[in-house]
């Protein structure tokens, strides 16, 4: 069975410990992944440091020409990445699966090749002039999540190198196979010591993002982890990117037509079996249209085939972990304890991590399934009577990476919109993240800003200089 490597310097790490990598949809071996060890650490974040000083002296333009070419060895390799990710991660190669991630992981390095940002002339007068110019903070730590390995690296990694930082990259410890198979790819256009990784839990982790040579950390995780690695940016006063939990909020305006918006609803709470930060995790619905969506859902529910996402009629893969399955049905299980409608569409296979698509109804704020984020194909549609009350509800809980807004007339909805709690609020869409357009969090779910020209802004420092006439 293979065993995968490390890329540090621009050379495979030696594998002194490895653990192995299971198939989540029927727990066969994919492989063998590395541990890294501290000493390994050390060497990966030197080799960045080392590496840093003539890639930042590299003009804008080739830096950009380089980011460009790894657009398209993502391309060139794009069905190879995406088998491993289905394999890896469990997500399906059709439908908004695998080769889905890899057209984003394309799209999200072409715009950042595309961006400049020049030297800016922010005062000037008859004694001075005062230039701000943009300059890369040093070597990146970037850790990565298991439920979107490669797309989300992607977007820590390429800013950060457009910029003129150089990466240390830590994927989950789920999923680092298509991670670092990407990373090997990437390596052929790029000079040694750019981009390195090193593997392992949250011990691996935690040396990295404390380590002194580090100028910047780029996090995607829990909230847990996130506040571990706050306490941690201490030893290294590191600025930081935190992208943390969803437990996003969706409200149906009264009288909203269900038809017409029972996809969107579906895909955006069950986009990669719902384990995506900002899927719809809680939806809101008048009492007078809960029959409607509730039947409109489980209609597209009845269609959807679960199974092994290598099998292109399947469009509903396995959860990715036992961790994370054990979660759901846990949720579930106490959902219908309290007597909630619980409605399971779909036949799941014996083996693997698979959960039927789950509709929750009759069900009320201060739940588990309705205040935990399920990060699962389980989703609470909680009735409201006044939409006040809805708004409410929606704001009242720490997590706002997300929210919607859904109405027949887009336009209706834009008031309501305004009055949620949250990083990016959509109207008659969830989760339509574009490379040009800056995301973040609020509140428990993070702060720093991500995509466009805010997402370069945040890998570098502003340096001003003054000059008298």
């Amino acid at each position: 069975m293979q065993k995968y490597h490390n890329v540090v310097n621009g050379t495979f790490g030696e594998i002194t410990n490895s653990h192995e990598i299971l198939n989540p949809a029927n727990g066969d071996l994919l492989g063998h992944a590395p541990i890294s060890s501290e000493e390994e650490v050390e060497h990966a974040v030197q080799s960045a440091r080392g590496a840093q000083s003539a890639w930042a002296q590299r003009s804008d333009k080739e830096r950009a020409e380089i980011t460009a070419s790894i657009a398209s060895v993502l391309e060139n390799n794009s069905e190879y990445l995406a088998d491993l990710i289905t394999r890896e991660q469990g997500k399906p190669l059709l439908g908004p699966g695998s080769r889905f991630e890899m057209q984003a992981c394309v799209g999200w390095t072409q715009v950042p090749a595309s961006l400049e940002l020049p030297p800016e002339v922010v005062y000037e007068d008859n004694d001075r002039k005062d230039t701000l110019y943009r300059v890369p903070l040093g070597v990146v730590a970037a850790i990565a999540p298991w439920n979107w390995p490669l797309m989300i690296a992607i977007w820590q990694i390429i800013p950060a190198l457009r910029m003129g930082n150089t990466v240390v990259l830590k994927p989950s410890e789920y999923t680092p196979i298509a991670t670092l198979e990407m990373v090997r790819l990437i390596n052929q256009v790029l000079p040694p010591g750019v981009l390195n990784t090193v593997t392992g839990d949250g011990r691996i982790g935690s040396k990295l993002t404390s380590h002194p040579d580090i100028d910047k950390i780029m996090f995607t995780g829990s909230e847990t982890t996130g506040r571990r690695i706050i306490e941690a940016s201490a030893h290294n006063l590191a600025p930081i990117t935190l992208e943390l939990g969803g437990n996003d909020a969706a409200i149906v305006l009264p009288g909203t037509n269900a038809g017409a918006i029972a996809e969107g609803l579906f895909w955006g709470a069950f986009l990669n079996m719902g384990q995506t930060c900002a899927c719809i995790k809680r939806l809101y619905v008048h009492d007078d249209d809960y029959d409607a969506v509730m039947s409109a859902l489980g209609n597209i529910a009845r269609q959807m085939t679960i199974g092994d996402g290598t099998d292109e009629n399947v469009l509903i893969g396995p959860l990715q972990n036992k961790m994370q399955y054990d979660k759901v049905r846990e949720l579930v299980a106490d959902a219908r304890a309290n007597e909630c409608d619980v409605r399971e569409f779909g036949n799941t296979p014996d083996k693997g991590y698979f959960l039927p698509v789950t509709l929750v109804g009759n069900i009320s704020d201060g739940q588990r399934l309705v205040d935990e984020e399920q990060f699962g194909p389980a989703l609470p549609i909680v009735r409201y009577r006044d939409l006040d009350e809805a708004i409410t509800s929606a704001n009242r809980l720490p997590a706002a990476l997300g929210a919607s807004v859904w109405a027949d007339d887009a336009a209706s909805a834009a008031e309501t919109a305004s009055r949620l709690e949250a990083g990016t609020v959509w109207v008659n869409q969830h989760g339509a993240i574009h490379p040009m357009v800056p995301f973040g969090g609020n509140k428990a779910s993070g702060y720093g800003c991500e995509f466009g020209l805010e997402g370069l802004k945040a890998v570098t420092q502003a340096r001003v200089i003054s000059v008298k006439k």
